[in-house]
């Protein structure tokens, strides 16, 4: 019933699944990426925390941080979040929901960021909060101009070249990509490496990285 058409970069589809006119897909690229964002999220759900070490400037101190459980608990349920999220964003095969997905993993990362009681990566959060909501704007705006631009918001029928897609519209989604990704935009992304919580810390990069590879399939195969 549902075949993807060949111009797609990432293969011919493998399976399908479909909730209502809602139409799931694995193709070997997105299967790849759901595989892969599965084991860092089964790896989130049964690793323990490690405890982050600082080195005195200048000389051989250092000292270990003591995390509250309670926060742990916190950037857990927020990684746990994200990795769904990051799930559902590789491959689902509806623009919209793509756009709903990337959005819950801006929120996600967010909290995961700021669990964290350090004034410098409070700061870096509230940046990236600012830079995340901004994102909302062509996020959602390409979306709504694919549907406006061809009736549709199904990949099963805007990939292939079919129906003319704005280069607006894609413009828009990788720009919001961008926005909920946090990079390459996010100047303080490097003061999230401050945070505690490693590997929760590390959902943030993967789900960033995943989700530009999938809008990079999306707005290249339409």
């Amino acid at each position: 019933m549902f075949d993807l058409p060949t111009a797609n970069i990432g293969g011919p589809d493998l399976f399908v699944l479909e909730f209502g006119d809602i139409v799931a897909y694995f193709s070997p690229y997105t299967a790849a990426l759901f595989v892969f964002a599965l084991i860092f999220t089964v790896l989130v759900i049964v690793s323990r925390p490690e405890r982050q070490v600082d080195i005195a400037f200048g000389g051989d101190a250092y000292y270990t941080k003591v995390v509250d459980p309670d926060l742990l608990r916190f950037q857990r349920f927020m990684a746990i979040a994200c990795g769904l999220a990051t799930l559902g964003a590789v491959v689902t095969g509806d623009v919209f929901n793509f756009t709903l997905f990337a959005s819950m993993v801006g929120i996600t990362n967010i909290g995961i960021v700021a669990a964290y009681r350090n004034r410098h990566v409070l700061n870096a959060a509230f940046q990236y909060g600012i830079v995340a909501m901004l994102a909302t704007v062509p996020l959602f705006g390409g979306a709504a101009i694919v549907l406006a631009g061809t009736g549709t918001l199904s990949m099963w029928e805007l990939f292939g070249g079919a129906m003319a897609v704005p280069l607006i519209a894609k413009a828009f989604l990788v720009l919001g990509v961008m926005g909920e990704g946090m990079a390459p935009f996010y100047i303080a992304k490097a003061e999230i490496t401050r945070a505690q919580g490693a590997p929760f810390i590390l959902m943030v990069h993967v789900s960033s990285l995943l989700l530009f590879l999938r809008v990079t399939e999306i707005v290249i195969s339409m």
